[in-house]
């Protein structure tokens, strides 16, 4: 009889339970360290063999080497076959923690080419492909060439942060260096990069052997830094199968994949299709599954659970066994979701036979996904949808415009 595969999951947040349950399930020995201010969110612990906890700092910072001590002491008498980050600020925790034991998995050089926006862009556009001008914020000489080739407006980045987390759109040569000042001694964490106009999207992937088996393109309906900066409200819809811009996002995904090192994960990618020139640029990608709940967004439309089937692929890897995607479905979804005046809002108004989820796990939040065969009976209902929330459910808390370094 074959010995299990010891997985250790990490997660500094709440999130990662179907992964848990998917690596149960396909016969992993799972471990799981997480925040001790989580300790009693409802985790999967019917999937869990063990769970350990890290005391976190006030900013929900682990002091990674008492991570690693307290580790080594479990490895004495737990062996450990990988060791996988669930969530995007697990990442590099994740990296650090398997160059420490050198256990098999993605290092900390290539963690930084799915974490560090500017690793991303550097990478990227040595690989040939397209990006948007941007420039680091290490030299006064090299911000000031920038603002003199490139023309406004724009966007100033947080190198680490998640989503729009952080962004600031500046306009002037002027405002960005007001901007900059108000950074200090953080200017070195974050980028500069040109603003292109233009409809984002998302592909949401799986990979095995360096290359890519599954992947689902989508359309944000509302761009991300819209939605965090202008408390808008969250819609995405997939992409026409078959279509030109499909053809183009999977193709970039998997040059972005290749490009990265990207051997065996989920992977998040964005991209921008400009207005002005018609061509996808490159935006950023994370080896992890897509928040926001895109994750139902993909099943309902391709009947692959992102988390599960990524916890079936690790445990395939480690085992030395084949993995096999399940039979794959092509149904048109969209997800749409919304901050809330009411704590619990009742959304039953939304009683339209193509609601085939909403969300019930989150206080002051609304949201629904739709499924039909036709895009355009889906794009309908969104519209819709966002037209009734607005009225009668949403509330905006924009994202501060400097985040917690």
């Amino acid at each position: 009889m074959d010995k299990p595969v010891t997985f250790l999951c990490i997660s500094s947040f709440f999130k990662g339970n179907d992964f848990l349950r998917g690596a149960k399930e396909a016969g992993a020995k799972v471990y799981f360290l997480t925040s001790k201010k989580h300790e009693d969110k409802p985790w999967a612990r019917e999937a869990i063999d063990e769970i350990f906890y890290v005391q976190q700092s006030p900013e929900n910072e682990w002091h990674m080497p008492d991570v690693i001590s307290g580790l080594a002491w479990l490895m004495r008498s737990h062996k450990i076959d990988r060791i996988v980050a669930l969530d995007d600020f697990d990442v590099e925790k994740g990296a650090e923690l398997r160059e420490h034991f050198r256990i098999p998995g993605m290092g900390q050089t290539t963690a930084r080419h799915f974490r560090d926006k500017l690793a991303m862009r550097m990478k990227a556009a040595d690989a040939g492909i397209r990006v948007p001008a941007f420039s680091a914020l290490f030299n006064d000489d090299e911000i000031h060439a920038f603002t003199s080739a490139v023309p406004a407006p724009w966007i100033v980045k947080p190198r680490g942060q998640a989503s729009a987390t952080g962004m600031k759109k500046v306009y002037t040569a002027d405002e960005l260096w007001s901007h900059l000042s108000t950074l200090g001694g953080e200017r070195h964490n974050f980028l500069v990069e040109q603003f292109k106009p233009g409809d984002v999207y998302h592909v949401d992937a799986l990979s095995e052997g360096g290359k890519v088996i599954f992947a689902r393109a989508s359309q944000y309906l509302a761009p991300p830094f819209e939605v965090a900066h202008g408390g808008g409200i969250f819609r995405s819809v997939i992409v026409p199968f078959g279509s030109a811009d499909e053809k183009a996002l999977l193709s970039a995904t998997s040059d972005v994949m290749t490009a990265f090192g990207m051997q065996y994960s989920a992977s998040h990618t964005e991209f921008i299709k400009c207005h002005e020139d018609g061509q996808f640029y490159f935006l950023e990608t994370s080896s992890r599954v897509g928040g926001a709940h895109i994750a139902e967004m993909v099943e309902f439309s391709s009947n692959v659970n992102m988390w599960r089937e990524w916890a079936k692929l690790e445990v395939a890897v480690a085992g030395g066994k084949k993995y096999e995607l399940p039979k794959i479905r092509k149904d048109y979804t969209g997800i749409i979701v919304s901050l809330t005046r009411q704590e619990w809002p009742d959304d039953s108004q939304f009683d339209d036979p193509e609601v085939v989820w909403r969300m019930k796990d989150m206080d002051h939040h609304i949201g629904l996904i739709v499924q039909s065969p036709k895009r355009e009976r889906v794009i309908e209902l969104l519209d819709d949808y966002a037209r009734r929330i607005k009225q009668d459910y949403h509330a905006s808390a924009p994202a501060p415009d400097k985040p917690n370094l």
